[in-house]
């Protein structure tokens, strides 16, 4: 079983072991420091004169890179290196069912990476080494091997506390039902139950938010352990209520399969998709702190291969529709209707005489380029290829070769309009750009598919230059199955033969994936090398024009070369009980059918109401409020979550009322108050929020409960509900 220790403050200053671990923290740091002065000095060892040949400065630039790499992987900054250690039993009898069968009581010091001594004996074992796992998984039940478990409080290289939990007969972990003094529910069904390292655990859970997210290493729990190690290949499904920790977790597997599968992932690529950039500034540091820096975090527009602007959102009618995988036939079609047999023979001087392509010819020109290429652009050259021997066949003479005809017409404009009618060399915002400002396109390419009224949705006025096209992100999906069916352009010199190539990647982590439309989950599907994906997100929290009701219609759309496996978070480490328990009646009725993460914080402030009355002025009422919970959280951050429609009245009422704030839009989460869209509010930490008119917020969103249901859950402290408008009766009880 598993002994709680005292969580007195002043008795994890008086643990016995707190001098002599201490010293080993010293140790620690001292081969850390060793280990960086080696590789830095392993630069002297690939010095190359003027007279190295290629081969030396090519293993040189590769003897650097390691080095850099290595360097970089040695710095911790602020981060802790040891965060705690195992002693295993000698004779544990769990041995045998673990297949372990050479367990010598041996005790390991668990860290954020391995660090060895100079005989090359281990000083501290990386966390996602294998002999670690039992650090975050062992139980009372299920001790694997373990006599005890160590948690350090530190403080840079200051060990401020020790924290044991004990297997076996040495200490009885007290069974009882109630709260323990650290605000954790205990019983025998509760999630407090199932968590190790309760103090290290809430210290994390109650420090301040800094507008960045953190890494959990020290602290991650069983079922989060679990999902992080699961085997590389496949499609892995993760669904995480709010403040379970999908978005830490996600990223610490990234980081543990590059540990784990250094090859050929490091080579291969491992991408991390996030739902905006607000949410890629938030979760930027935790692979570097995790000593992975290679890692490509990205929006779905950074994997577009052109060059082209993307920025905003199509009204919600229209995203839809450009979501839905008719498009991608629609697109299909679009590029068929661009090759077009001639209206009238082509006819062009050649000397003395007349070549000519008939009507018929340019037909039989175009079928033959049609099954012969792969993608359009491809197929340029075989149209061309054809046209000439046309020509060349056409002449009276004999010694006339296509060749020749090449070399002397095909600069003319006559030529050049014939091969540019028959078959033009696209680029994907050139397709869209066409296809969205004509209505004659979109009827021909959606036939019968699309409406009227959804044609008319995705038409848009033309603009004179394609330079001055805005794509929006919904467009992104469009761009990329449009890169798909055209292909590159026609190499040019001076082009990289890779310039326009797709990029795969060895494994892909997608966060918030819920709210992913079919041609998005298409276009991320096509990035995959080998299919292994792991795919994160709630759908209780599915907000978008495409909100998803199950993870089955997702997994449809995403590679199937092996059967998607599944793994639930079920535990909520981040929100107060109180919190969760209003959040939860809003989910009664969003999503009937999911249930809200068991909270393991019964402590919490109640969440506080403030109606506005026909006197106030609700900007005023926020900008009070938004005050309020800053001097309340001390020095953590306050987001005000507010309907995209009142962001101006509620930015106006904290200028009058001289707040200093940020917004979301503009500065992250950088400032202590932040104006946050409800549009942008998921997946975010903070330690106070102010929800803004709920009933408009329900009102105004394609999935209003359920954004109110993600509104409600952003806070690690406290609540605060501001309303001019009644509140809706579920939040009344």
């Amino acid at each position: 079983m598993v002994c709680s220790p005292d969580k007195d403050p002043r008795s994890l200053a008086l643990h016995p072991d707190l001098e002599a671990e201490q010293a080993y923290l010293d140790y620690a740091y001292e081969c850390l420091e060793a280990a960086r002065r080696r590789a830095a000095g392993l630069g002297s060892m690939v010095e190359v004169g003027r007279g190295g040949t290629e081969q030396a400065r090519f293993e040189r630039d590769v003897i650097w890179d390691t080095i850099v790499t290595r360097l970089r992987e040695l710095e911790l900054g602020d981060a802790s290196l040891v965060f705690g250690r195992i002693d295993r039993s000698p004779d544990n009898a769990d041995n045998a069912d673990n297949g372990d069968t050479g367990d010598t009581g041996e005790t390991f010091y668990i860290g954020r990476l391995a660090v060895s001594d100079e005989g090359q004996e281990p000083v501290v074992v990386d966390w996602r080494a294998p002999v670690a796992e039992p650090f975050y998984r062992a139980t009372g039940r299920a001790p694997m091997g373990l006599a005890r478990r160590r948690h350090f409080a530190t403080k840079g290289r200051k060990l401020l506390g020790i924290e044991d939990e004990l297997f076996g007969d040495a200490l009885r972990f007290h069974e009882g039902g109630t709260e323990g003094a650290d605000g954790i529910e205990r019983d025998g069904d509760s999630a407090g139950s199932e968590l190790t390292g309760r103090g290290a655990l809430l210290t994390a859970i109650e420090s301040a938010r800094t507008g960045r997210l953190t890494d959990i290493v020290a602290t991650i729990q069983g079922e989060q352990d679990e999902i992080i190690r699961s085997e590389l290949p496949g499609l892995l499904i993760v669904q995480g209520g709010p403040g379970t920790g999908k978005t830490v977790v996600a990223l610490h597997r990234a980081a543990y399969l590059l540990y784990t599968h250094r090859f050929p992932l490091e080579g291969q690529g491992v991408l991390v998709v996030g739902p905006n950039r607000l949410f890629l500034g938030y979760i930027e540091q935790v692979l570097p702190s995790l000593g992975e820096a290679g890692v490509s975090l990205v929006v779905l527009a950074d994997l577009l291969t052109e060059p082209v602007r993307v920025r905003g959102s199509d009204p919600p009618v229209t995203g839809r529709i450009k979501g839905d995988l008719r498009m991608a036939e629609l697109l299909a079609k679009a590029v068929r209707d661009r090759r077009r047999p001639l209206r009238e023979d082509l006819r062009i001087g050649f000397g003395v005489e007349t070549l000519r392509v008939t009507t018929n010819q340019s037909a039989t020109i175009l079928a033959d380029a049609r099954r012969r290429a792969r993608t359009h652009n491809a197929g340029r050259r075989f149209v061309e290829q054809g046209v000439f021997d046309a020509l060349a066949r056409s002449s009276h003479r004999d010694d006339v070769t296509a060749a020749d005809v090449r070399d002397r017409v095909r600069r003319t404009d006559e030529v050049r309009a014939a091969l540019d009618w028959m078959w033009p060399v696209l680029t994907p915002a050139h397709l869209l750009h066409d296809l969205f400002g004509s209505r004659a396109l979109l009827r021909s390419a959606a036939g019968n598919d699309l409406s009227d009224t959804e044609r008319d949705a995705l038409y848009r006025g033309r603009s004179e230059s394609i330079d001055d096209v805005i794509f929006t992100n919904d467009d992104a999906p469009l761009l990329d199955e449009a890169r798909a069916l055209l292909g590159p352009r026609p190499r040019r010199r001076g082009r990289a033969a890779d310039e326009d190539e797709v990029r795969t990647y060895g494994h892909i982590v997608v966060d918030e994936a819920q709210d992913l439309s079919p041609m998005q989950l298409r276009m991320l599907g096509r990035r995959s090398l080998n299919g292994s994906m792991t795919v994160v997100g709630d759908i209780a929290q599915a907000t978008g024009a495409w909100a998803h009701a199950d993870w089955d219609e997702i997994i449809s759309q995403l590679p199937d070369r092996r059967p998607a496996r599944r793994a639930e978070l079920t535990i909520g480490y981040r929100i107060p009980a109180p919190n969760m328990a209003l959040a939860a009646r809003v989910l009664r009725i969003a999503a009937p059918d999911l249930a809200p993460p068991r909270s393991i914080r019964a402590d919490g402030s109640a969440p506080r109401f403030l109606a506005v009355s026909a006197d106030d002025d609700l900007g005023t009422v926020v900008a009070e409020a938004a005050a309020a919970e800053l001097e309340a959280v001390g020095t953590g951050n306050v987001g005000v979550i507010v309907p995209s429609s009142m962001v101006d009245v509620v930015t106006g009422g904290l200028e009058r009322a001289g707040v200093t704030f940020g917004s979301a839009t503009r500065h992250g989460l950088d400032e202590r108050i932040t104006v946050v869209p409800i549009g942008l509010a998921k997946g975010l930490e903070l330690d106070a929020s102010v929800v803004v008119e709920p009933a408009a917020i329900v009102e105004q969103e394609a999935q209003g409960l359920r954004a109110l249901y993600v509104a409600l859950t952003r806070a690690t402290k406290r609540l605060t509900i501001v309303h001019a408008r009644p509140l809706p009766e579920y939040l009344l009880e």
